[in-house]
């Protein structure tokens, strides 16, 4: 029996008019899922359809704080009017409560840790947010990085057509490597990994 390697595809920053669309049929076209990152104010009446439309094709929702602002910044009741919120929106559109958050910035602080109540996450950076960093480039180091069970974040934020592109590389390339894509939600079932047992370290581990 083949041995299966894992691997999610993260996006942060959207709903986006345009670039959220974009990936969405990237994702299509080589029939593969992933898990999405939203930003609360991004999460308008005029952008709910892009969030049921990632949700119907089996992608995951998540949470990454209302406005993406530095929350180390904030008091207790201030991070959690932020990550509330979010979720509010969240679930109003999809039905669901989320599961992971990814904090702006990727800062934190123990008063985050202590208030915010989902699984922290990070992953694979490839500079995708610059604008000067190619679709070649950005493709590339995120194949250099992959592993099992890595998480890949990557940003759909509007405009950012460079990473719309580069995954034209990155999916072809890693399937041909035996990399099976799978959502967080997924990932973490098969390494048996709950809201309840998760730990703070967990966060160290995804990096």
């Amino acid at each position: 029996m083949s041995y299966k390697k894992y691997i999610a595809l993260t996006f942060d920053d959207g709903p986006s008019d345009h670039t959220s669309l974009k990936v969405l049929e990237k994702l299509k076209k080589y029939d593969v899922k992933a898990s999405f990152f939203l930003i609360g104010e991004n999460i308008t009446p005029e952008r709910e359809a892009i969030v049921r439309a990632e949700l119907d094709y089996g992608c995951d929702i998540e949470n990454h704080s209302l406005t993406h602002s530095d929350m180390r910044e904030f008091d207790a009741d201030t991070i959690k009017a932020e990550i509330e919120e979010t979720t509010r929106r969240i679930v109003s559109v999809t039905g669901k409560e989320p599961m992971f958050f990814r904090p702006p910035f990727i800062n934190v602080n123990d008063l985050m840790f202590q208030t915010i109540p989902y699984i922290f996450i990070c992953g694979i950076a490839c500079n995708d947010w610059v604008p000067e960093v190619s679709a070649e480039e950005r493709a590339r180091k995120v194949i250099e990085g992959a592993k099992d069970g890595a998480l890949v974040l990557l940003h759909d934020m509007e405009g950012n057509d460079n990473t719309v592109e580069a995954l034209d590389i990155i999916i072809p390339e890693l399937k041909k490597q035996g990399y099976e894509f799978v959502t967080l939600r997924q990932l973490f079932d098969r390494a048996g990994i709950t809201p309840e047992n998760a730990k703070r370290d967990l966060y160290t581990y995804t990096l």
